[in-house]
């Protein structure tokens, strides 16, 4: 089984209460080889909430105390997204998943980029809490774009 972010599975849960249905995840989600989450609902966010943005690393930094999770208004909202962490990787263990798909650039789910904390729109690389957590429990975290790739590979997607 694979964990995927639930926005990639066509589910509004978003900062911003949107979706961003992912063609590759909804192959999987058809063929119950996936188990759609979101991290940050586990965490306790409701959608809508305030963008947030990592402020002083990523999510390993996070994780470690040195870092925050800040949403735009300035609020500190750090506990949530470890929360979330925690719930998604309890997930991932209750379905045995070895492989998780998580939307890129997210402070919860970016597997390589996130935003830079300065809520400027710019990306670098990094990664989010999420996916820091999983990692250092062994699992595996790709990004949609990656998950594509991959099956494309395969010869499960069209290129």
């Amino acid at each position: 089984m694979i964990i995927v972010s639930s926005c990639l599975a066509g589910l509004k849960v978003r900062y911003n209460g949107t979706a961003c249905l992912d063609e590759a995840i909804q192959k999987l989600l058809d063929a119950e080889q996936a188990v759609a989450v979101c991290p940050e609902l586990l965490g306790g966010f409701s959608t809508p909430r305030e963008p947030a943005e990592i402020v002083g690393g990523d999510g390993d930094a996070v994780l470690d105390g040195t870092a925050r999770v800040m949403d735009r208004l300035g609020n500190d909202v750090t506990p949530m997204y470890i929360q979330g962490a925690r719930e998604t990787l309890e997930a991932a263990r209750r379905y045995a998943a070895a492989t998780v798909v998580l939307k890129e650039n997210s402070p919860s789910c970016g597997s390589s980029m996130i935003y830079n904390g300065k809520f400027a729109g710019r990306k670098i690389p990094g990664q989010g809490v999420t996916s820091a957590l999983l990692r250092r429990n062994g699992i595996e975290v790709i990004s949609e774009e990656q998950l594509a790739f991959r099956l494309e590979q395969l010869g499960v997607l069209e290129k």
